[in-house]
């Protein structure tokens, strides 16, 4: 009953210059990640309300072995996020809780061991390598599937960075990332404005 959020949301992609205007002008479409470590499962990545952190991710990603931007952009994106898969709802987190129990029970039945998170020091860029995130998540999505759901976003919170201040419980990197499973969601793309402040 309550699966869809009837919302649309600007999403911001961090991505090569060149890359955001060919589709922006649709010569290309955005390509879904399907990285076994991506946090939010496969999908495309979007920061929700957060042009600062897709254009600052897309200069991060210069220091990457497997780098494409040579010069970061953040491609504007209005956004149906439709069935969501909504990781700040309880609901939803008793979908993932319920999804880890199965793939766990699927690892063990099998002898295999379950992928780990990795990577989580301070000055390690590549913290973001949730293998076992990204499994669960997507083994969420099927379980839902199987069910009636098709899922068309999944969206959460990240709390990234370092301490915004002394005993601080915020960080300077936080922010809400949305991944498009379905790419019907992206109604629109466009042109962040510049700002005036």
């Amino acid at each position: 009953m309550y699966t869809t959020k009837p919302a649309f949301v600007y999403g911001f992609h961090g991505t090569d210059k060149e890359l955001a205007y060919k589709i922006l002008n649709k010569e290309k479409d955005f390509t879904p990640s399907d990285n076994s470590y991506d946090w939010l499962g496969f999908g495309v990545y979007f920061w929700e309300n957060d042009v600062d952190r897709a254009l600052e991710y897309a200069k991060e990603s210069m220091g990457r072995s497997k780098n494409e931007i040579k010069n970061p952009f953040a491609l504007g994106a209005v956004i149906d996020l439709g069935t969501c898969l909504d990781l700040l709802s309880q609901k939803y987190l008793m979908v993932v809780s319920l999804a880890y129990n199965e793939v766990k029970k699927d690892y063990e039945s099998k002898g295999l061991p379950l992928p780990t998170n990795k990577g989580f020091g301070k000055n390690d860029f590549d913290f973001r390598n949730r293998e076992l995130d990204c499994l669960v998540i997507n083994y969420a999505v099927r379980l839902l599937k199987r069910n009636g759901v098709e899922v068309d976003t999944v969206r959460a919170a990240f709390l990234e960075g370092v301490p915004l201040y002394e005993g601080a419980g915020f960080k300077t990197k936080n922010h809400i990332q949305i991944a498009v499973l379905n790419t019907e969601c992206i109604k629109g793309v466009f042109l962040p404005r510049e700002k005036k402040f």
